[in-house]
């Protein structure tokens, strides 16, 4: 069996790895700014549809700090995995493998940022939303960038979890614990992982074959992992509307993530009957917007039924 297994990273990427002529503008670059755009968004759909309520003012913090430590995690991320982005094209112009950040500077800044977005969920909302803050931190960090992505094709599988834990975090910052809803929540972005990802590694896998990353298509071939990405859209369709059985987001809701739900799973039917990269640039560039256009559909629809309930 082949080692797809990539070394450790070195110990400076960059001019020399001391000393930093970033700009802030390199800085916020190490924060995965749209990655980070989802996250927030998620997040803030399960502080809006959690029972119970949080002051504005603390409901505001507690969106900043999951952006903050998502943000955080990602810089660290970047700081580890600078070897692989110097070698691949979607990544090669980050600021690290640039050499406009160094290296230290890019880790101290995420640790920092990590703890501080932790201690102040903690002190100003409740230590609950900042425990499980934390883990989703630690999560990506540990489990998913330093022991999944470099060693096993299930990376995105199990290392996605770190992606879906902004909603329920959101949720317990309301309420101070788990209940079914949030998990139903958390469930719905783990599914979607996986086909979002290996979308992107259908017209990417040259990248992840030169940098030695062991994405599905690179070990299991294109076609197992179109098979894999059509298994988990049709898994996800009913998933995404299950809020509903809950009480969330009423028939506006319902409406739209089975919409959504449906033509994600078209996207994968395409993907599969396809041979070029486009139906995989397509489905992936939707798989954004259904993410996007579920969690907006279930704020959209758990405001409106609270206007309602409020003019009755």
């Amino acid at each position: 069996m082949t080692d797809t297994t990539v070394q450790s990273p070195p110990q400076a990427v960059g001019r020399d790895g001391l000393r930093s002529d970033a700009t802030v503008r390199d800085f916020v670059l190490l924060l995965k700014p749209r990655v980070m755009s989802l996250v927030v968004f998620t997040g803030f759909a399960g502080l809006v549809v959690a029972p119970g309520s949080l002051h504005p003012l603390l409901a505001a913090v507690a969106v900043l700090c999951i952006a903050v430590a998502a943000g955080a995690a990602g810089a660290i991320n970047m700081w580890y995995d600078r070897d692989i982005d110097a070698v691949m094209a979607r990544t090669c112009r980050r600021p690290i493998p640039q050499g406009r950040v160094a290296a230290g500077d890019a880790l101290a800044f995420g640790v920092v940022l990590s703890v501080g977005a932790v201690m102040v969920m903690g002190l100003a909302v409740n230590w609950a939303a900042a425990a499980l803050l934390a883990l989703a931190a630690a999560f990506y960090v540990f489990v998913y960038t330093m022991w999944l992505k470099r060693r096993t094709p299930h990376n995105i599988v199990i290392g996605g979890a770190a992606g879906a834990f902004p909603p329920m975090i959101g949720w317990v910052a309301v309420t101070g614990g788990i209940d079914l809803p949030a998990v139903v929540l958390f469930l719905i972005i783990f599914m979607w992982t996986p086909p979002h990802f290996w979308a992107l590694s259908l017209f990417r896998r040259g990248d992840y074959e030169k940098a030695g990353v062991p994405m599905m298509p690179v070990v299991a071939g294109t076609a197992e992992t179109k098979r894999q990405m059509l298994l988990y859209t049709l898994l996800l369709w009913p998933l995404c509307m299950a809020p509903y059985a809950f009480g969330l987001g009423g028939p506006v809701y319902l409406a739209v993530s089975a919409v959504l739900g449906g033509w994600f799973v078209v996207c994968a039917l395409r993907v599969l009957r396809g041979q070029g990269e486009a139906a995989a640039r397509r489905m992936f560039r939707f798989s954004i917007l259904f993410l996007f256009g579920v969690f907006a559909a279930l704020i959209v629809g758990e405001l409106g039924r609270a206007l309602v309930r409020a003019l009755v």
